[in-house]
């Protein structure tokens, strides 16, 4: 075989070569919960968000760094191995707080590429960067909260107060990443007996809120039932002042049909009321009316013949039936 035969054989084979690496690195797909960049010698273009199947320059001027848009998450304390169970790393997660207790704290960080150029450049391992920044945001948070707030009513705070730390810390970091959430999944404390005894605490706390929200409750019932009762009483006052003002009414009117009686017979309706009230006082009394010189006037004593009356009569209608 001559030389120029093999040199046409090798220069066919490198085409070849170069031709199927042209065909095979000048087009990639981007699905839709994808973003590509594009790399040009080793500097990033734009990045390619739009599904679908897009060109390129063939390697090794151009190539593509495919990165997922979803959702990740970073599990600090704990991790899941590929039987599913959970594997939990106490010197990590274990902290003091700002009263002088030691706490095991695991949590969930939500986060997301949101930048791809920075997220691959800017450096080596942001994975990496956003685990140690949150251990440095939880540590910070739970070394200025209490042991009281930590395990009870203050994890929301301290959740809250985690994310605003994490976020300040990664947008220093520059580092393409964005925290959406932070989950606290346990807060305990590392021995059985002191976690016992903070649980009894809690539960003693609860029952205390328990028994806080029943007694306002009974405190509402009763104030319920005693404007019910004040209103029934002033409804019945109210009804019996009006009764009392119409009777009042009622012996006034009397009264001034009396007086007007009185203004025209003084002596005659005197000497009638001083005979009525007699007659009130003394029911029994055998009354003597005189006149204004002394001498008695005519006198009946009806009291005397009332008695004989009713036994005159009785003894005729016993004449009668024997008859």
């Amino acid at each position: 075989m001559s030389v120029k035969r093999t040199l046409m054989i090798v220069g066919l084979g490198i085409f070849g070569i170069i031709a199927l690496i042209t065909v095979f690195t000048s087009w990639y797909t981007v699905d839709e919960s994808e973003q590509a960049v594009v790399i040009t010698f080793g500097r990033a273009a734009d990045t390619v968000t739009n599904p679908g199947l897009h060109f390129k320059l063939p390697w090794p001027v151009q190539s593509v760094e495919i990165l997922s848009k979803e959702t990740f998450s970073l599990q600090f304390g704990y991790k899941q191995n590929k039987a599913g169970e959970l594997e939990a790393y106490d010197a990590e997660t274990k902290m003091i707080t700002g009263d002088e207790n030691i706490v095991l704290t695991d949590l969930v960080v939500q986060w997301k590429i949101t930048e791809p150029n920075k997220f691959l450049f800017n450096s080596q391992d942001p994975e990496r960067i956003l685990h140690s920044a949150t251990s440095s945001a939880i540590r910070s948070i739970i070394g200025s909260s209490s042991i009281d707030a930590a395990l009870t009513e203050g994890k929301a705070d301290i959740e809250a107060n985690t994310r605003q730390l994490l976020v300040s810390l990664i947008e220093k970091y520059d580092i393409g990443i964005s925290v959406l959430g932070v989950k606290l999944q346990d807060v305990e404390l590392p021995n059985k007996d002191v976690r016992a005894a903070f649980t009894a605490v809690t539960d003693a706390r609860e029952m205390k809120n328990t028994k806080i929200n029943e007694a306002e409750k009974y405190e509402n019932q009763r104030i319920s039932e005693a404007e019910g009762e004040r209103d029934a009483i002033m409804s019945k006052a109210k009804g019996t002042k009006t009764a009392r003002i119409e009777q009042a009414q009622g012996d006034v009117a009397v009264f001034n049909k009396m007086y007007e009686q009185y203004k025209g017979n003084q002596q005659i309706t005197r000497e009638r009321l001083i005979i009525e009230t007699l007659e009130n006082v003394l029911p029994k009394a055998q009354i003597y009316i005189m006149n204004d010189d002394g001498s008695t006037m005519k006198y009946l004593p009806l009291q005397q013949l009332q008695p004989q009356q009713s036994q005159q009569t009785q003894t005729e209608k016993k004449e009668g039936s024997g008859n």
